[in-house]
Parts: structure tokens; C-alpha cells; sequence
């Protein structure tokens, strides 16, 4: 709902590009979706190189998502992450401030301990609680962290909320430098915050020698500046960056700062939402994390895997709750491990409000947002011409909204919240995500559909049991479906207007299966899971058939087809008109991908922004030769994909022990992939068929079959994947099932010619 832009240096923010410019989803370990995906893309990518393109904007997919932290957590509290102006969030997400690797101070380093009650009171002079010289006796050998670029001798946070959501946070990292590439990533310095709501003070930045002594003690160079903006994605906002270069950063020296940013006027009363993850891959030596609120406050507080006791005091109206460590323990990562991976810790704080009342907040900010005009009206009945039913009406106008207008986001001040009129996003053309959701629902609404905004977060997980508005930076539509009944789950079709090649009933895959809240003009909340599409829908199917000479050389005919969250390769593939000289080369390029040294003909495709079109792509190959001699046998090559991963299984194995539960979706994905390959071989020709194999478990399932019919050879090869978690204990039947597809491990079959034919 927010846009990055109005997040301060502490806030990790979810971006949101349009959809046909966003990379491809992650890559499983099977990688079964990435054949095709990595194919299109590579051969588009030449294309867009030949005819001069900078980028792949155009190709790169439209299923996944981007994130940037504008100034995440202090660059995820510890590391400077440059504002990148191109990736932005299409509401201003009202970002949470989540702090990586914070666990906060033991007392032995901590020199004073502030009275009952009393946080810490931080000065540009630095922290009365904290004795510098203890934190920089920290420091380590670095022959003893070989595979350390740095090390956090210290991180700290201190938070303090009030009831209207105010809030003060003061943070400190001191850092020493063990190699060169942490110097350089050290050396720079940025801060942003948002004007007219934040104010930002860094309260210093040194650098040090390794007893403490100063090589300098502020920056050599200062500048702020407006966030830039960027040309593809635009997002318009009051965001200012400040930007520092330090002297003397080297390896064997400290890097030593604190900043406060200050949040003056909240933008949901009494809201306020704080993750804190403990521990980021890096050492750290010592940490502290204080929470400060009125002692009239109750906030709710999560921990998760805290395996030391919080201390909680109460004075002069103040609670004060402090979690304290030492010498963090680094959980090694492993592979297929959840993305909130249960073993590192994390606390989680938010405000007592409810989701009813996040709801009733935006109702009551967007009421008046859905009013047409009379030329508007006019328009939809332009748009809606020609359509047979309600339903061609709906898709008409998801379509024209989708596809017809331009993302710009204008986030400045209350504008990074609340939408702009429809009459305003029609004459400009262009929006962002509540400003498109907005006038979709407005036309809906027109022609008797109650449709309804719909908030969520793009990147996922939210956290149910704590409202906060802080968790959503997205907005889609959800419409009613007629004649079924409220709560039953398919009650609501939801639609992402930014998402440009999404067909009409369909959000994109990262949406799928996760929390929203639709809201009703009336003020009410609706929580939903958003629906997740089968396994089974998300299918791509390759099929190769023709027939091999007796000379060696083959000709036949590629089709692919591919359906729910992996037609969008295809989709973004063909969403521009190729020219018949990029058409030739594009299919040239192709069928020489399937058969080396092959030529292509006949492409036959479609119209990636038809939603309605099937994604289907076809072509004659032409002068392969899949085959090459070898002792009075023929070797066949084959065109389709294996799917054995030795070096996998030797990782799996060689780690023994394991701790973190199983996603099994990151095994292969959620979708089903299946390769056909028909040969007619010349007369007497034989192949030696290597064995079937079939393999299905809770992480997948796999088919590999051979067989020869006449003189037709036919490999089939079918792979699924599935989703959920598995406990660790399940590794070793993760084991055994990546075996059994290992057994395929047929990359060539051998011929037998017929007597006379070679």
C-alpha cells in the first residue's frame, strides 16, 4: 500500500516493476522449469542485443518479484544497499522496519547499565551505556574467519513506540573490516527518510585501527539528494538520500556508526509493526535490541527460536523490554530450507490492533475514490462494445486496464496511500497498483459487479496473528462471485491489474496461497487466503517428432505449450511483434538450441498480450543430425532434458546431520513439466532401450519411459513437483527419491543400423 519511496533507512520495502518486467522465478534444484524459461529468455536476449536493447525488460518473465530495501534496515541494519530508483513498490508499503542479525548486548560489554525502565539515551557524543573500548577489545583474528569478508563486533537497536505510533529508533554497528571487498562495500555510506513525516540524524561515523585509535572521524564527502527516478517503472515520491564516503576503510580497520531516524506523524494511528532476525550468516560478537513503550501499552511480541530470557522493567510509565547475547551462533544454511527458516531467531512486534481496523483505515481513506464521470462512462461502454455477456464485459475491461495504461506511481505525501481518481488515471493514462485496482472496481462497480480492494503484500508471509499495516504493500481487486455464498472460498475471483499477461481469473504465482484482506466500503474486513492453483495446472508439455535418415540427419517439428505459472516466458517472449528478419532468426536460433548445427522453419506463435490465446509455439527443424558413429553403432543424442543431479545428492549426503525442515516446493516447483520425443528410425534400425523409471514420494513424482514400436522410438519423460514442508527426518527420504530420478541419468541411446543401411 505504501511505496518504497516512503520508507526510511531502517525500512525493507517490497518493490513491485510491472509484471512483464520482472525476472523469472527462483531456480529449483531439478530446474525443471527453467528449460524453456532459460531457453526463451537466452534467445530473445540475442535478439533484443542485435537490435541494440540495454535491457530485457521485455523478456525477463512476469512471475516473480523484486525487492529493494530503501535503506533496508540500515541496508538490512548492517549493509549499504544503494537506493535503486527502477524497483519500486506500486503502494506505498508502509514499510516495516526489519532489522537482519539483531540480538542485543550482554551486559559484560555493555559497561553502565541504565536504571529501571530507562532506555538508553544516545548522543552524537555516543552511548553512555556502551563502553567503547569493551566493544573494540571484540575484535578477531582474521587467519581465524577465513571465509569472513567482515565481522559485527557489535549491533544494536533501540526502539521506542508511543500509542499514537510514533516512533524514535537509534541504531549502531561497528564493524571490522577483515578483506578488501568489505572495505569497499563499508566505504559508502546511505540513509534515506521521508520528508515531512521522518527526520533523519546520523549521530556519527568513524573509522578506526584495531586498538581504537581514530583514523577519521566523520565522513570526507556528504550529499542528500531527492531518490532518483527511474525511467522504466517510474515512481515519483519525497524520499531524500543522503549519502557518505568514509576515509581510511581497509581491511584490519572498525567501521563505527549510529543513526535515528523519527517518525512524526504516523500514517495508521497507533500502528506500528517490527520484525527483528537474528543472526545474518556473519559473525557477530556482540548484540542488543531495546523496545521502549508506555507503560499503558501492551504490544504483541513473538519469539522465535530465542533461547535466552528477555528482561522486562517498568518505571516513570515506561516499559522497557531488552533481549541481550553473545557471541552468535551462525546456523550453517542448507539446502531446500524454507525462506523463514525456523532455525535462526527472530522477534516480531506490533501494535494491539486488528486487521478490522487496518480495513476500516483504508475504507475510510478511499471512500471517495470510485466516482465516474460522464465521459468515463462513455469510455466503458466503448471498451465493453461487442461483448456477448457480463463476463466478456469484465474480461474487456480487466484487459484495457491491464495492458492500456502505464505504470507511474506518484507517492508524494498521502498520495503513496491513497488513490487517485479515475478520471485522472484515465486522461494521464497511467498508475500504479491501488490506482489501477481503483479504477477497476470503480468500472465494475458501473456495470453491477460489487467488486472490492483487496491489500497484501507482494513478497508474501505475512504474519496473520500481527495486524499491521506495516505488512502490505500491494493492492489487487477481488470481485463477487453471483450466487455464491460470503466465506465460501471460491466466494471472490481476484485480479492483479499490474500484472499485464495474467489472464483474466488468475493472480500471478506469488500471490497464490496467501493472506489478503478485502475490504468493503462499509469499513469491514474480510482475512482470505488467496487461491493457489494445482499443481497439475501449471504444466508445460514438449513434444519433438520426425524422422532420422539412414545418412544420420533428421527432420520433424517442435511444439510447446505451457499453461498457469509457466506461460509467462512464452507470454513475455511474444508480447511485441517480431519483424520477419528477427522472426527467421529467432527460429533459426531455436531449432540450432534443440539439435546442434539444425535450421528451423514454419515458426508458428502467438500474441503474448492476448490473454485469451493459448501459449503455443511451434516449428519445422530441418538438417540436424542427432547422431554420430561410433564402431559399427550409431550414437542418437538426445533433445530433451535429463534430470539427474549428482553433485545435489552428494551435497545432501556428505552433511549428515540436518535441522531445517524441508520446502518441498524448492525440490522442483509447484508444476508439472513433460518431454515427448518420437523417432522414426530407418528400416531394421534398433534401439537398445535403457530402463524405465518410475519415482513418486512427497517430494515429486518422475516417469522415464522407453520403447520402440516398429521403427518408432518414443522417450517419454514426465517430472511434478509438490509443495509443502517436510520435517528434517524426511532428508533421507529426499535422498532416496533424487536417486531413484538418478537412475535416468540417459543423455544418448545407442543404434543398431540394419544390415546394409549404414
Amino acid at each position: 500500500m505504501a511505496n518504497c519511496a516512503d520508507s526510511d533507512l531502517m525500512w525493507t520495502v517490497a518493490f513491485t516493476q510491472p509484471r512483464s518486467q520482472r525476472p523469472i522465478s527462483k531456480a529449483r534444484a531439478l530446474d525443471g522449469a527453467r528449460v524453456a524459461a532459460d531457453l526463451w529468455t537466452d534467445l530473445v536476449a540475442d535478439l533484443m542485443a542485435g537490435r541494440g536493447y540495454s535491457s530485457l525488460d521485455r523478456v525477463t518473465g512476469v512471475a516473480s518479484v523484486s525487492c529493494i530495501d530503501v535503506g533496508p534496515i540500515a541496508m538490512k541494519f548492517f549493509e549499504t544497499i544503494p537506493t535503486n530508483p527502477a524497483k519500486r513498490s506500486r503502494m506505498r508499503a508502509i514499510a516495516p522496519v526489519v532489522v537482519s542479525g539483531l540480538v542485543l548486548i550482554a551486559g559484560l560489554a555493555c559497561g553502565a547499565r541504565p536504571g529501571a525502565a530507562q532506555a538508553p539515551r544516545i548522543t552524537p557524543k555516543g552511548d553512555p551505556s556502551i563502553r567503547n573500548d569493551s566493544i573494540y577489545a571484540l575484535v578477531v583474528r582474521p587467519r581465524d574467519f577465513p571465509d569472513q569478508p567482515f565481522i559485527y563486533l557489535f549491533e544494536d537497536g533501540v526502539v521506542r513506540f508511543e500509542e499514537d505510533g510514533r516512533a524514535k529508533r537509534t541504531y549502531r554497528l561497528v564493524i571490522q573490516i577483515l578483506t578488501q571487498q568489505a572495505a569497499e562495500q563499508w566505504g559508502e555510506k546511505t540513509f534515506s527518510y521521508t520528508t515531512g513525516r521522518q527526520r533523519l540524524t546520523v549521530n556519527w561515523i568513524r573509522v578506526l585501527r584495531l586498538n581504537g585509535q581514530e583514523i577519521s572521524d566523520k565522513p570526507a564527502h556528504e550529499q542528500e539528494s531527492i531518490a532518483p527516478v527511474a525511467q522504466e517503472a517510474p515512481i515519483y515520491s519525497d524520499t531524500r538520500v543522503r549519502q557518505y564516503t568514509l576515509s581510511g576503510v581497509a581491511p584490519n580497520t572498525i567501521v563505527d556508526f549510529s543513526y535515528t531516524i523519527e517518525d512524526t506523524k504516523p500514517v495508521v494511528p497507533g500502528d506500528f509493526y517490527q520484525p527483528w532476525y537474528i543472526g545474518t550468516g556473519h559473525v557477530t560478537r556482540r548484540s542488543r535490541f531495546v523496545l521502549d513503550v508506555p507503560g499503558s501499552l501492551t504490544p504483541r511480541i513473538q519469539e522465535r527460536n530465542i533461547h535466552f530470557a528477555r528482561r522486562v522493567e517498568e518505571s516513570h510509565g515506561r516499559r522497557v523490554y531488552t533481549w541481550s547475547t553473545t557471541d552468535v551462533p551462525r546456523p550453517a544454511p542448507e539446502p531446500f530450507a524454507p525462506d523463514s527458516n525456523p532455525l535462526y531467531p527472530q522477534i516480531s512486534v506490533a501494535a494491539p490492533i486488528t486487521w478490522g481496523g487496518i480495513a476500516s483505515w483504508y475504507a475510510a481513506l478511499s471512500r471517495r475514490r470510485y466516482r465516474l464521470t460522464p465521459a468515463l462512462n462513455q469510455q466503458l461502454s466503448t471498451v465493453v462494445m461487442g461483448a456477448q455477456t457480463l463476463d466478456d464485459s469484465l474480461r474487456a475491461v480487466h484487459r484495457w486496464v491491464a495492458q492500456d495504461f502505464r505504470y507511474v506511481s506518484l507517492s508524494l505525501g498521502i498520495g503513496g496511500y491513497q488513490p487517485r481518481m479515475p478520471m485522472s488515471v484515465w486522461e494521464t493514462k497511467y498508475g500504479d497498483c491501488k490506482d489501477k485496482a481503483t479504477l477497476f472496481i470503480a468500472l465494475a462497480r458501473r456495470m453491477g459487479v460489487a467488486a472490492y480492494p483487496v491489500l497484501l503484500s507482494l513478497t508474501g508471509g505475512i504474519n496473520r496473528s500481527l495486524p499491521s499495516a506495516y505488512q502490505l504493500d500491494h493492492m489487487i481487486a477481488a470481485i463477487a462471485r453471483p450466487g455464491v455464498p460470503d466465506g465460501h472460498p471460491n466466494h471472490f475471483l481476484f485480479v492483479d491489474l499490474t500484472s499485464d499477461l495474467t489472464p483474466f481469473g488468475s493472480i500471478p504465482p506469488q500471490e497464490q496461497g496467501e493472506f489478503a484482506l478485502v475490504v468493503y466500503p462499509d469499513g469491514r474486513g474480510e482475512e482470505v487466503t488467496l487461491p493457489a492453483d494445482p499443481v497439475a495446472v501449471n504444466r508445460a508439455t514438449f513434444k519433438i517428432s520426425g524422422q532420422l535418415r539412414a545418412d544420420g540427419t533428421f527432420s520433424g517439428r517442435y511444439v510447446e505449450v505451457e499453461t498457469g505459472s509457466r506461460q509467462y516466458n512464452l507470454r513475455s517472449a511474444f508480447a511485441t511483434p517480431f519483424g520477419d528478419a528477427d522472426r527467421e532468426r529467432l527460429t533459426r536460433s531455436l531449432a540450432n538450441a534443440l539439435f546442434q548445427g539444425a535450421t528451423g522453419d514454419s515458426l508458428v506463435s502467438f500474441n503474448g498480450r492476448d490473454l485469451g490465446a493459448e501459449p503455443r509455439v511451434a516449428l519445422a527443424i530441418k538438417e540436424a543430425r542427432p547422431v554420430s558413429s561410433a564402431g559399427g553403432t550409431e550414437i542418437l543424442t538426445l533433445p530433451i532434458r535429463d534430470y539427474s543431479r549428482p553433485d545435489i545428492l552428494a551435497d545432501l549426503e556428505s552433511r549428515g546431520y540436518r535441522r531445517s525442515p524441508i520446502d518441498v516446493e524448492s525440490v522442483v516447483g509447484p508444476y508439472e513439466e513433460a518431454s515427448e520425443f518420437q523417432l522414426t528410425l530407418p528400416d531394421g534400425w534398433h534401439a537398445r532401450l535403457p530402463v524405465n523409471v518410475d519415482a513418486e514420494s512427497v517430494f515429486g513424482r518422475y516417469h522415464a519411459h522407453y520403447a520402440q514400436h516398429g521403427r518408432v522410438l518414443v522417450i517419454d519423460r514426465t517430472i511434478a513437483g509438490s509443495t509443502g514442508v517436510q520435517p528434517p527426518e524426511q532428508i533421507d527420504a529426499l535422498i532416496a527419491w533424487l536417486k531413484q530420478v538418478a537412475r535416468d541419468d540417459v543423455r544418448y541411446i545407442v543404434l543398431d543400423p540394419g544390415d546394409g543401411s549404414g
